[in-house]
């Protein structure tokens, strides 16, 4: 059987009740890190259970030490290929909520985009490939191959419980390809097929001074300020052309080959449109590379927050006792996340200001991955894309950080499949995230599209 004609005209007249489900899907508050929505990331996982059942799948909520996994699966078919689709139902905090346009969990559309929480990244990415399925199998033809779906709560928080049955897993998720949608296209009009992704490190550093706030009349001058040395020690990780000050930090990192710099410099890259799209006057990164270089295949150091002192209104003129940032390193393939912690250790060691006391924390890490860019999986997702958005999809890879992926690589022993319906401005894990309804439904038709392709490897 194939994805005919028949199928595709009804994914199209489906179209209303396909985003009426996903705007259903994201008015649920599935926020992973905070505890007092454990009952709303439950039903979450539930919501999309009874999607999958009602279809016809066998379905299993699969309880872990954290939030529940969804899994299910379509018939098997002898000597067809076996497709294992991953995605996560848990969504990234709203904060700072005063600058949503609209209640986060309010699912919004406004100028052809749909606005809300998890619209993106990853409810609306994930759900294209089960409302192919499910259509295909209410449409009375079966699939060409067998299709299991993985479904996770805890990816927004480093997939750890996932990471840890994954061994025991193993012959559930047996497959031939895991297929994922969590990434995002190359541009606008222009869909992609990630083939990389960097890795990441995140940590919490806590600078600790007097025993509590001071008077910053009384002991200004004689004490350390502890949130001034946090940012001596901040300042000190990168230098002013964007590299960063570890030691060893770029010993194992690879360097680009001459074709994929080529390759890469062919793409439609305007630096000053991107630096617009963003808000930003001017880019900055390390020195040699060009921006696509610098977010797919270098590694980074960010900060992603401060606390310190006195934070309401008013002034209160003292000396912090403590002051705290959180850390992220995107990494990429083959530099390793606990030798980067023992690098951050050695530099905080012997650049930590005399007066104060540092205390690293390290959260989680996971190497970054490459994939095959000439697999016949890749070829099928050529086609099947092209065929959906009327453009041949390009080679990419991703800054962003799926730890989990490189897992299934190792555990499984299959291929990769990353196809992102996304834009580079759907402000995923910001205020306003988006996801452009016209992407959702071409989305929905390539992944129908793909199985049928797939269907046709043996």
């Amino acid at each position: 059987m194939s994805a005919s004609n028949h199928l595709l005209d009804q994914l199209a007249e489906s179209a209303p009740r396909h985003l009426e489900e996903l705007m259903e899907w994201l008015r649920i508050p599935s926020v992973s890190s905070d505890s007092t929505r454990f009952t709303e990331v439950k039903q979450a996982a539930s919501w999309v259970a009874d999607k999958l059942e009602g279809a016809g799948l066998s379905v299993e909520i699969m309880p872990t030490q954290g939030h529940p996994m969804v899994y299910a699966e379509s018939p098997k078919i002898d000597g067809a290929p076996v497709v294992l689709v991953y995605g996560h139902y848990d969504v990234q905090p709203v904060e700072p909520l005063g600058e949503w346009i609209n209640g986060p969990f309010e699912p919004t559309i406004r100028d052809g985009n749909l606005y809300a929480r998890g619209a993106t990244d990853d409810k609306g990415q994930v759900l294209t490939h089960v409302q192919s399925v499910c259509d295909w199998l209410d449409s009375g033809q079966p699939l060409p191959l067998q299709v299991k779906f993985l479904i996770e709560g805890e990816e927004e928080v480093g997939s750890l419980n996932l990471e840890r049955m994954l061994p025991e897993l193993r012959e559930k998720l047996a497959c031939d390809c895991v297929v994922i949608s969590d990434s995002g296209q190359y541009s606008d009009g222009q869909p992609a097929i990630t083939y990389g992704l960097r890795g990441i490190a995140t940590y919490e550093l806590t600078v600790d001074g007097p025993s509590q706030d001071l008077h910053s009349g009384s002991f200004g001058g004689a004490v350390m300020n502890p949130a001034i040395a946090l940012c001596k020690l901040l300042g000190s990780m990168m230098d002013e052309r964007g590299r960063v000050q570890l030691p060893g930090y770029y010993d194992r990192v690879r360097e680009l080959n001459p074709e994929e710099r080529e390759q890469w410099a062919g793409l439609p890259q305007n630096d000053a449109e991107f630096a617009d799209s963003i808000g930003v006057e001017e880019l900055f990164g390390e020195e040699g590379y060009t921006t696509d270089e610098r977010r797919w295949a270098r590694p980074t150091f960010d900060v992603n927050g401060l606390t310190s002192g006195h934070q309401g209104e008013g002034v209160k003129t003292i000396i912090p006792a403590t002051a705290k940032a959180k850390l992220s390193f995107r990494l990429v393939p083959d530099q390793d996340p606990d030798e980067v912690t023992a690098a951050i250790e050695q530099h905080l060691e012997n650049h930590c200001p005399t007066g104060v006391r540092w205390k690293l924390e390290a959260d989680h890490g996971a190497p970054g991955m490459l994939a095959a860019t000439d697999s016949r999986f890749v070829h099928a997702a050529n086609r099947a894309i092209e065929s959906a958005f009327g453009v041949l999809p390009v080679l990419i890879r991703e800054g962003g950080s799926i730890p989990i992926v490189t897992r299934f690589q190792e555990v499984l022993g299959c291929d990769c499949l990353l196809l992102g319906w996304g834009l580079s401005d759907d402000n995923a894990h910001s205020p306003n995230e988006k996801f452009r309804v016209e992407d959702y439904y071409r989305g929905i038709r390539a992944s129908a599209i793909l199985w049928d392709e797939i269907g046709k490897l043996n």
